[in-house]
């Protein structure tokens, strides 16, 4: 079933949403991106006169009752994008009342679902190395099942438009859909724009394909990379791994952030992308700052060659034009992590120059897809959003669906 076939007359719809916005101290949404990206779903189960049952997360309280991460302080924003005055549930397994109490047109936001460890289906306190793990993890999956039930039990059918979590097989995101047949439960409107967007990457490709990969970590992003190597023309990386990359050749990083574990892997990257015939583009200039702060003493160096007590904040303008010339004559175009430290305004300048690329191979009929936390905040910084062809909502579950893998939040409604 898809949700632009069904009618949601005189039913209730439970619809899983990634409403895990970034909040600032005093509760207030900095970016609600995600918010936004559910609207429409929402917006036609209440057009066709449908009563809403809203269950999202937000961050990681490890399956118990935190404050700073209740969903209670983004009902005025949701009720403001909806134009309803949406009604609180303070505690998601105990809702069936006002669940049952809901008219068409009226929505209900359920607390946030991970104040219960049967949500994500993990025993919150064995101990992995504990002998009792096994037994506490196979009660906990008895336990999760019974709790998808429960928010199952609330509604008549179901509709997943959370792409941020479909890479986790929790109880929200796949296991409820057990408890609906084929014809009541479906992806949402979002959920099936971010297939698409992830089919035009991974099969769609039109050359020549640009990847550019930020972030701090290679350890985090190597099946992906991996992956990558067999599709795309270019490879971009940057971000903090560049000075992974540049130690593994033997170069000086100062006290840039290096994975010293890892420098076998870079130069197995490197050895690979030149057998596959794939243009690796690395930093080989960067902003360095004697300190981790914004107002830093900074000096251009080479990324190999970074003084001591120095550290890599941001790719430096020789490598700017390096990766904007590797993505302006690209048509397919695939941006996850930033090129350095964004947040600080003075160290922009290198992800600036990655997303004017974009949005300049865009505008000559380029697709671009950009994707995973930090990708989206800085375009939105940088005030670029409509300027790319696609921003994806999910971070892991974007690069996951990226590397191949099966998606349980996707498999459990398309099989």
């Amino acid at each position: 079933m898809t949700l632009d076939n069904f009618n949601f007359a005189g039913k209730k719809a439970i619809v899983r949403v990634d409403f895990n916005v970034p909040l600032n101290e005093n509760g207030q949404i900095t970016d609600d991106t995600r918010i936004r990206g559910a609207l429409p779903t929402l917006k036609k189960i209440l057009a066709d006169g449908g009563a809403l049952i809203i269950m999202s997360h937000m961050g990681k309280p490890k399956g118990k009752v935190n404050a700073k991460y209740s969903l209670s302080q983004i009902v005025d924003a949701v009720s403001a994008h909806l134009g309803v005055a949406v009604k609180f549930a303070p505690d998601c397994a105990k809702a069936a009342d006002a669940a049952a109490a809901l008219k068409a047109g009226e929505v209900l936001l359920l607390e946030n679902l991970r104040f219960y460890a049967e949500e994500e289906g993990k025993p919150v306190d064995v101990d992995k190395e504990d002998p009792a793990y096994e037994e506490a993890k196979k009660a906990m999956k008895a336990k999760q099942k019974e709790f998808a039930k429960t928010l199952a039990s609330y509604a008549d059918c179901y509709v997943n438009d959370a792409f941020g979590t479909a890479h986790r097989k929790h109880a929200s995101t796949a296991v409820i859909a057990d408890y609906f047949d084929a014809d009541h439960k479906m992806l949402g409107l979002l959920m099936e724009k971010e297939v698409t967007a992830v089919d035009n990457i991974l099969n769609n490709i039109k050359r020549p394909f640009t990847a550019i990969m930020g972030g701090s970590k290679v350890s985090t992003k190597i099946g992906i990379i991996e992956n990558l190597m067999d599709k795309v023309d270019n490879l971009i990386l940057c971000g903090g791994m560049t000075y992974t990359f540049a130690k593994a050749m033997g170069g000086n990083v100062g006290k840039s952030i290096c994975e010293e574990d890892k420098l076998d892997l870079a130069l197995d990257i490197m050895a690979k992308a030149k057998e596959k015939g794939v243009n690796l583009v690395l930093g080989t200039d960067c902003v360095a700052g004697d300190d981790f702060s914004n107002d830093c003493h900074t000096q251009i160096v080479p990324s190999n060659n970074i003084p001591e007590g120095w550290e890599g904040l941001d790719a430096g303008p020789e490598t700017q034009k390096a990766f904007a010339e590797a993505i302006k004559g690209a048509k397919t175009i695939l941006w996850n992590g930033p090129a350095g430290v964004f947040e600080f305004d003075n160290f922009t300048a290198g992800s600036r120059a990655i997303a004017q690329a974009i949005a300049e191979a865009t505008k000559n009929g380029a697709f671009s897809l950009i994707g995973g936390g930090d990708s989206v905040a800085c375009i939105n910084k940088f005030g670029m959003a409509d300027q790319v062809s696609y921003i994806s909502t999910g971070g892991g579950a974007l690069l996951e669906a990226i590397e191949g893998k099966v998606l349980p939040g996707i498999a459990a409604i398309k099989g």
